[in-house]
């Protein structure tokens, strides 16, 4: 990626300093325990000990609480808690015995061994981090008392809490910490960002929902944050009106970070009879309903009509499409155990897509593997089929086709957010030049979902809307309403993906990082690795790995919490969903 400013360096160096203070006064703290408890025999290992709690400090400094000036003091005592097991990982298991000359051999008994060792680490990073979170803050307190009260501030405002407009957020504190004169307001109709990618393991039950979305004003705790809708954006005046009488906001610069919304193209009865999975509501909902299928279908004796409860169908094959009638397999084969009367041959899931194969983001190559690992469990693909119409009991296909189904999913369309569509005055995103400004709208400004964004390196393209590009539209955007601000020219957004990656079900996904394929089990390990890192705040990703843990043990829940009858469609706006 190509920024029209450098990154905040001087900002990582002076978090790894603090995080080096606080990591050689924990040490010195834990290293002199464990030399009374002969933990720590002799000084060169004394001294080594402490070295090692300095470097912990320093990579604790640059890890946590995503480049903030001040840090909650639960979450860098956690990541210091992880770091601390990793360090004896590296230190204590591999480190000690290489520098006594013998192979370390990762055994239990050198574990065990070894174990007051990791009591220790664990101790020095949890104080570490603590110690971390209080020189941060103590340090924040005295930058905002040394500026300038009278220094006018330009006022920004963001509309959209999802993976743009946090990111735009973040950056802007980051930039406010440098000197930027900017007071930032950011607008969303829902208190927390979520990470999409998961949504569809929410739906199958692997993951409990709160558990992948973060507070917004946790994830960007420097930014005054407003909770509701906006009616009307007035470009004239510079204004956004909020729904109710919540009034209005004035801005110099406006981020449109709006996302999207399904799009059903008019189908007849799509709208009212399909399932969405686009926020933490549809997910729930959509499980809720499933386990509530498998109930009604214990009881039902006629074997046509267990058979048509008990189908499902999904429209669009992309990764959404795909990834969705994967976990919806999972979780009915994962608990069909506990409805002795339903057989697995009362199932059937059915993936609707015009394509000849799915996932077309991907190569051919995984197209065709992740089909082939689709169908050896049983699910069918209807390829170079359209949906025609849905009604309650049945969706009918372009080629005359009827499939009896009483859960009907539809991912096979987005569209710009009707705020975005309004504003671009024909329906669709809003197009933007390569500094991501908005066409014909002075001082505003679109990123993710919503923003129609040239991509340079391809003459006549546009950047699709993930969520690895969202995220780096609204750095850009940050630094390229600053660079503005102080009256420069700001640089054009380049980014070249990293990668894809989809998860197929039953422990198995394919993907492409750098142009190098992988599939299968790896590529499960893959997915959830990447993922895991890239979930917002350190607490968030200890729950996600536990619910998985859990998953592996246990089987899924099947209690039902909501009624989810029938789909509901409330226009809830969301980001980029990969």
């Amino acid at each position: 990626m190509h920024e029209s400013t450098p990154p905040p360096r001087r900002a990582l160096r002076e978090r790894a300093a603090t995080g080096v203070v606080a990591g050689l006064a924990s040490g010195v703290v834990v290293g002199a325990v464990m030399a009374f408890q002969d933990m720590v025999v002799g000084a060169p290992a004394w001294f080594g000990y402490v070295i090692y709690a300095v470097v912990l400090g320093a990579l604790l400094g640059v890890t946590t609480g995503s480049g903030r000036s001040r840090s909650p003091i639960a979450e860098t005592a956690c990541g210091g808690v992880l770091l601390g097991c990793v360090g004896w990982l590296l230190y204590s298991l591999t480190l000690v015995p290489l520098l006594a000359g013998t192979a370390p051999t990762w055994s239990a008994a050198s574990a065990v061994a070894s174990y007051p060792q990791l009591v220790g680490d664990l101790l020095q990073g949890g104080l570490a981090g603590a110690l971390l979170a209080v020189l941060l803050s103590l340090r924040a307190d005295r930058t905002a008392g040394a500026g300038s009260p009278s220094r006018p501030l330009v006022r920004i405002v963001i509309i959209g809490g999802g993976f743009g407009g946090v990111s735009a957020a973040k950056t802007f504190e980051r930039l406010a910490v440098r000197g930027a004169p900017v007071d930032v307001t950011l607008i969303s109709d829902s208190n927390y960002l979520l990470f999409t990618p998961m949504l569809a393991e929410v739906a199958s039950g692997a993951l409990e929902a709160r558990h992948i979305s973060a507070p917004v004003r946790a994830s960007a705790s420097h930014t005054r944050f407003r909770h509701g809708r906006v009616d009307q954006v007035d470009p004239m005046a510079r204004t956004v009106r909020l729904a109710g009488e919540a009034g209005t906001i004035s801005y110099d610069h406006l981020v449109l970070a709006v996302g999207s919304v399904p799009h059903t193209f008019g189908l007849p009865g799509v709208e009212q009879h399909a399932w969405t999975l686009k926020n933490l509501s549809d997910a729930t909902r959509l499980r809720d309903h499933v386990i509530g299928l498998l109930e009604r279908a214990e009881q039902e004796r006629d074997p046509a009509e267990r058979r048509r409860i008990l189908t499902f169908v999904v429209a669009g094959a992309g990764f959404a499409g795909t990834e969705t009638i994967a976990e919806l397999y999972d979780l009915v084969f994962g608990v069909i155990r506990f409805y002795p009367a339903i057989g697995s041959e009362d199932a059937r899931f059915v993936l609707v897509h015009p394509g000849d194969r799915i996932l077309p983001e991907l190569g051919p190559d995984l197209g065709v593997y992740a089909l082939e690992r689709l169908e050896a469990r049983g699910i069918e693909f209807r390829g170079g089929a359209r949906v025609a119409e849905a009604t309650a009991d049945r969706v009918r296909l372009d080629d005359g086709d009827s499939i009896p189904t009483t859960t009907f999913v539809w991912t096979a369309g987005n569209r710009p957010a009707p705020l975005a569509a309004g504003l671009s005055g024909t329906g669709r995103q809003l197009p933007t030049d390569a500094q991501l400004r908005v066409t014909d709208l002075d001082g505003v400004w679109a990123i993710g979902d919503c923003a129609r964004i040239p991509d340079p390196s391809r003459d006549g393209e546009h950047y699709p809307p993930t969520a690895q590009h969202a995220i780096r539209e609204g750095k850009v955007v940050a630094a390229n309403i600053v660079t503005s601000i102080a009256g420069r020219e700001p640089g054009a957004f380049r980014f070249r993906a990293i990668g894809v990656l989809v998860a197929l079900g039953h422990r198995t996904a394919a993907g492409e990082v750098r142009g190098i394929r992988f599939s299968g089990l790896a590529a499960w390990f893959l997915w959830r690795g990447v993922y895991l890192a890239k979930l917002p705040g350190v607490e968030k990703r200890i729950r996600v790995l536990f619910d998985w843990l859990l998953d592996l043990a246990f089987p899924r829940d099947i209690v039902v919490t909501t009624d989810a009858k029938a789909p509901v469609h409330d226009d809830v706006v969301v980001g980029s969903d990969r």
